[in-house]
């Protein structure tokens, strides 16, 4: 199989550069390695690239040595066996950052913690045994920065613990209130111990979610099947998928997660592109709970954990429905070993109803046809939480990125008769605390060509006059963003306002310049107070979209390092300069999430909330691009009264 230059990396190629790493810098064993992924050629030399041309292939990573607690970010040329560069990441002067928390730190926490004698002198102070402690679930969560002296240069976690009967109850029904433990993970410590004097009970109710939970599942769920008789209508060459005039590259990230590449669509016989590549760089979930065990919650699950070494193995006929194509991930565990990720992304098709219709009653004439939709999807596991990120390609040429949030919501004993001023009662003794989901879409946009523009639009009532003597008329109002700052922009739902991704070169079938439109839904933005901690670090989730002139350097929304930062990274940084971003190769940035006041519902599972938004084209086709799709009925399709089907009949 010919290789691309943005093909991801195979497990021979991570297993070589993990080991070109601890060779050729004399890394010991205790180096970790927290991410491993393709450092990406630049962009010139892969739009030139001609299939059966040679490739060079590095490796980028994320790497530190738990002892002595030296980070560095490092690309080594697989091929030449030299590194490339050598970063060292200043993890003990301000503004600080560390690596992510990788998987073998999770399973070293709950050691650690269990074997201080403080903190089972605390769990004991709220009823529970030795034997009891065995079974406490233990949950290492990213610490935050608070400019406190006892986090500063370390390498940290704090912890909160969960209660259990038995190992496979659901902990999360019985947290420990008032016991938090701040573990450094490079001296293998408990560092500091908050023991609240007042001891809230352990809610005692087992809210369980496995099958065993549930023996009598309902009985009236009549089998729904997705049959493709001729197979799907995709095509699948490596890393490369045809589909429906679009194509595009698969990449897969450890930080990331999924990334498609080089979107194009085919019209008439001009394969145009899109977006040359897209990903969500970064998410951070901030908790409105002030008490001692939420307060510093606030993980970013991309560059605190990496969404994409925590993906799920997607499972048939669960997971995903219908004829499926499955792309296993080569990837690299914590000390650098080669593993296969399997099922990591799925792919397949989707009825999505009606696409287009008219019934013209005065002639007869009839014509309809439904939509199908391509999936390109992963799940990420990220301790409480499960996201799903699912990529959504139409034949009408629109384009939509949507994350479904499920799993467990982080819970807070609540002291008997009293309330819960902090979020919403989900159990008797059970409180889930407030808190928001900020997700951030990197669009590196290609709208026809390599340079771009964006436009502002809004509509706007006009006044009554001589040209506007009904009162009817409203005028839609357009501007050039035309540097970073400009572009640091928030939705406006009273105004419809919307946002233009053009290429002010060439000219549309109308004499205009071809684009795509950003679509926003209704999202919340940070609510935390200017200048508070989650405010700083997070800053990217205070503006719903960012433009920034493209920079292979500028990667993520929250900057390379944000677990332990101390803030002012990623996008505010980035616009500081105010660069042009007219008629340039830019970056579109749309940040978008949820609030989420817990309630009953949400417990023991929550069920899916959604959010998202689309790209569509806005003068980029001369035409409806679906017209040509066939008006065949589905021969599937029944009618309980016994009539065929000739809805699409001729």
């Amino acid at each position: 199989m010919t290789v691309h230059p943005l093909d991801p990396l195979s497990q021979a190629e991570l297993a070589q550069a993990c080991t070109l790493f601890k060779e050729l810098k004399g890394l010991g064993p205790d180096t970790r390695f927290g991410f491993v992924q393709l450092a990406e050629p630049d962009k010139k030399s892969v739009l030139a690239f001609k299939p059966g041309q040679p490739v060079t292939r590095c490796a980028a990573a994320t790497l530190f040595d738990r002892k002595s607690g030296a980070a560095y970010n490092g690309v080594v040329d697989i091929g030449a066996k030299k590194i490339v560069s050598w970063v060292e990441q200043p993890t003990k002067t301000a503004p600080y950052g560390q690596p992510p928390v990788i998987i073998e730190e999770f399973f070293l926490v709950g050691d650690v913690v269990k074997k201080d004698p403080g903190w089972r002198a605390a769990v004991k102070r709220r009823g529970l045994t030795d034997a009891d402690i065995e079974r406490v679930q233990v949950d290492p969560f990213s610490a935050g920065y608070f400019d406190r002296e006892v986090e500063k240069g370390r390498r940290l976690v704090s912890a909160v613990s969960y209660y259990r009967e038995d190992l496979k109850d659901n902990g999360y029904a019985h947290p420990i209130e008032g016991v938090v433990a701040l573990v450094d993970l490079n001296e293998g410590k408990v560092v500091e111990l908050v023991d609240e004097a007042e001891v809230i009970p352990i809610p005692k109710r087992k809210r369980n979610y496995n099958r065993a939970a549930y023996p009598e599942p309902r009985t009236t769920v009549k089998p729904l099947d997705i049959v493709q008789p001729e197979g799907p209508s995709f095509k699948v060459d490596g890393w490369k998928v045809d589909w429906q005039n679009w194509s595009f590259r698969v990449g897969f990230t450890a930080r990331e997660g999924l990334v498609l590449n080089q979107l194009a669509f085919k019209d008439g016989a001009k394969e145009r592109p899109v977006i040359y590549r897209a990903s969500v760089t970064e998410m951070v979930v901030p908790y409105a709970d002030p008490t001692v065990n939420h307060f510093w919650k606030n993980a970013f699950d991309a560059g605190e954990y990496g969404l994409g070494k925590l993906a799920n193995a997607l499972e048939l006929g669960c997971d995903c429905l219908g004829q499926i194509h499955y792309f296993d991930v080569p990837a690299a565990d914590d000390s650098g070993q080669p593993i296969l990720m399997k099922n990591a992304i799925c792919m397949h098709e989707e009825d999505y109803g009606i696409l287009w219709k008219h019934y013209e009653f005065r002639n007869e004439t009839y014509e309809v046809r439904r939509s199908r939709r391509l999936v390109i999807s992963f799940f990420a596991t990220v301790g409480n939480y499960d996201y799903g990120f699912y990529w959504y390609l139409y034949q009408d040429g629109t384009i939509q990125l949507e994350a479904k949030l499920t799993g467990i919501i982080q819970t807070a004993a609540v002291a008997p008769g009293k309330p819960y001023p902090w979020g919403g009662m989900v159990s008797e003794g059970l409180g889930g605390p407030t808190h928001q989901h900020f997700f951030n879409v990197r669009l590196h946009m290609m709208v026809d060509g390599e340079k771009n523009t964006v436009t502002e639009h809004e509509f706007v009532p006009r006044p009554y006059g001589r040209d506007n003597p009904y009162g009817n008329v409203f005028d839609t109002t357009s501007r050039v963003l035309a540097r970073e700052r400009d572009a640091a922009r928030e939705a406006e739902g009273r105004t419809g306002r919307y946002w233009k991704i053009q290429n002010p070169n060439v000219k549309n079938s109308v004499g205009n310049a071809p684009g795509y439109k950003l679509v926003i839904n209704a999202s919340p933005l940070m609510l935390a107070q200017e200048g508070s901690p989650i405010h700083k670090r997070a800053g990217f989730a205070t503006k719903h979209v960012w433009v920034t002139q493209f920079d292979p350097a500028e990667r993520y929304a929250s900057g390379e390092f944000p677990n332990q930062h101390a803030g002012g990274d990623g996008l505010p940084k980035f616009i500081a300069n105010n660069r042009n971003i007219e008629n340039e190769d830019i970056v579109l940035w749309h940040t978008f999430g949820h609030t989420h006041v817990c309630k009953p519902e949400d417990f023991p599972i929550m069920p899916v909330e959604y959010a998202g938004f689309m790209l569509k084209p806005n003068g980029f086709f001369a035409e409806n691009p679906a017209m040509d799709l066939p008006p065949d009925a589905n021969p599937h399709s029944k009618d309980q009264r016994g009539d065929g089907c000739s809805c699409c009949a001729d």
